[in-house]
């Protein structure tokens, strides 16, 4: 005899992920990741700042700003300082530029034994990969809006 199975409803579903899943503390979250990411921000412009203050112009400045941020999260990512900060604050840390750097270092830390070639280099693009094909489909895009509207 073939007895039937129980067949799960979605309601069914929501009802056992509601008995089980955690709150998850909102508010806290977007306040620490506001202040962790302002506080990024405002270090940039603290080290642009500095570089204006040292005789660099202002588009000099801006890179070197870009570079430090860049070269300070991949040191961090390094020595495993990142992650803890990226813990608490969230998008505080991984929507700037600081983000992507370590999601380019972490990648290209743990897939260095494999070879500079297969490992580091393949699986280090895999993750900027997509990141790049669709920031440049946007820019085409937004472009060509911008000139078909610049003809009219």
């Amino acid at each position: 005899m073939i007895s039937k199975l129980h067949a799960t409803t979605r309601e069914d579903y929501a009802r056992m992920v509601r008995k089980t899943e955690t709150p998850s503390p909102i508010v806290r979250n977007l306040v620490s990741a506001f202040l962790i990411g302002g506080g990024i921000c405002a270090f940039g412009q603290l080290l642009t700042a500095l570089y204006l203050f040292l005789g660099a112009g202002r588009e000099t400045a801006a890179a070197l700003c870009s570079v430090t941020l860049i070269f300070l999260s991949c040191l961090l990512t390094g020595l495993g300082l990142f992650a803890p900060i990226a813990k608490h604050a969230g998008a505080g840390t991984l929507v700037p530029i600081t983000g992507f750097a370590n999601a380019m270092t972490s990648a290209a830390m743990e897939f260095r034994s494999e070879g500079l070639v297969t490992g580091l280099g393949v699986k280090m693009f895999s993750i900027t990969g997509p990141v790049l094909t669709y920031g440049l489909s946007a820019a085409c895009l937004y472009g060509l809006i911008v000139w078909i509207l610049s003809l009219f």
